[in-house]
């Protein structure tokens, strides 16, 4: 079968000027504001053996993983849908003798096996920062300010949070409204997809206030505290209450206490982070455990951001000013011409023509003259 020319495999793309550029500095904006709450960067491998992006944490599962064997080590190997297992691994193996907490931070592309309606790209730059050793209300906090933080530095306005709690059914189901170990992943995923007729043929009916109880954060957490049973989650509530109060005015916060499709792997508390004018989620983070080669775990708690929603909305690009230096123009010329933040494009012949290369000036002689 002929490839048509310059065809790509389904969600990948080719990032063109000037969005490639554009891309390259929101992931630089993002970094910077990361590393600036004390986040050291790490850069992982874009593959590496199957077994360790699965099993470094818990509850994560081998799923939307693009595989392939390794000719050199005849292993399975696996492109990352995702850093954060990579950075759990990283701080359990080559940075487990470092005091904790331990800020890393991460930023790089990652690949997923299918794309969605949401998120058509398969293809991504995800970057984040993960807080390992801890996941205490401190941490959550520090956390949440730092993602919104990047969000802002890279332009990003009418930011929400949107706060879960992804061991809800679990903690519940242990204690105040027991179920049967065979139902708990049945009840969690309906109530994740808001089914109330299929929570009441399970006999799961006490479970089904918990859908109503989502929205604005402060009527949510009255519907929360109003259903009979639901006190195990009080520390949790708390909580949040200390999360609004921390994050202020400076965001809007929703709460769904039951989401949990991309929470796979999180614990007490997850988030997902939306801004205006962007469509579907720019990032998401929440608690989590890495557990070590030896048995112990850790708790950690992160969030990783996507850049190319960002880029899609126009949002950093620069207008540079670009001048046309013709031929004869001497090489120390357009070195001061650069070193006042100008952007050269020398001729290489007498037919170049300045528009047609995008220049916004040329050089006269004296100086840079507007086309």
């Amino acid at each position: 079968m002929t490839i048509a020319p310059g065809l790509l495999p389904e969600g990948l793309r080719d990032r063109l000027p000037p969005q490639a550029e554009a891309g390259s500095r929101l992931l630089h904006r993002v970094i910077v504001a990361i590393g600036r709450h004390g986040y050291m960067r790490v850069t992982p491998p874009l593959a590496e053996f199957e077994e360790e992006l699965v099993g470094r944490l818990k509850s994560a599962r081998a799923q939307d993983l693009l595989r392939f064997v390794d000719p050199v080590s005849q292993r399975t190997l696996a492109l990352r849908p995702d850093i954060t297992a990579q950075v759990g691994r990283i701080a359990a193996t080559r940075m487990g003798h470092r005091a904790r907490p331990l800020r890393l931070a991460y930023g790089g592309p990652v690949i997923k096996l299918r794309a969605t309606q949401l998120r058509p790209e398969r293809e991504l730059t995800q970057a984040g920062a993960e807080l390992i050793g801890t996941d205490s209300l401190a941490a959550v906090i520090e956390i949440l300010n730092v993602a919104v933080e990047a969000l802002e530095v890279a332009g990003v306005t009418g930011i929400t949070v949107d706060l879960t709690l992804p061991d809800l059914v679990e903690t519940l189901a242990a204690g105040a409204m027991p179920l049967p170990a065979d139902r708990i992943d049945a009840v969690r995923d309906l109530l994740d997809a808001k089914d109330a007729g299929g929570l009441a043929r399970l006999g799961a009916d006490a479970y089904l206030p918990f859908i109503e109880a989502a929205g604005p954060v402060g009527p949510a957490l009255a519907k929360l505290r109003s259903i009979a049973g639901a006190q195990a989650l009080d520390k949790r509530l708390s909580a949040i209450d200390a999360i609004v109060a921390a994050l202020g005015d400076r965001v809007t916060l929703t709460l769904d206490p039951t989401e949990r499709h991309g929470f796979e792997y999180q614990s007490w508390i997850g988030f997902s982070l939306f801004g205006q004018g962007l469509s579907g989620e720019i990032g998401r983070g929440g608690g989590y455990t890495i557990m070590h080669a030896d048995g112990h775990e850790e708790k950690a708690i992160g969030f990783s951001l996507y850049i190319d929603p960002l880029v899609d909305v126009g949002l950093g690009v620069v207008e540079h000013r670009r001048v046309f230096l013709p031929i004869g123009t001497a090489a120390d010329i357009g070195a001061r011409l650069r070193s006042e933040d100008w952007t050269t494009v020398a001729a290489l012949c007498a037919e170049d023509d300045a528009r047609a290369l995008g220049c916004t000036h040329i050089f006269d002689g004296d100086g840079p003259r507007p086309l």
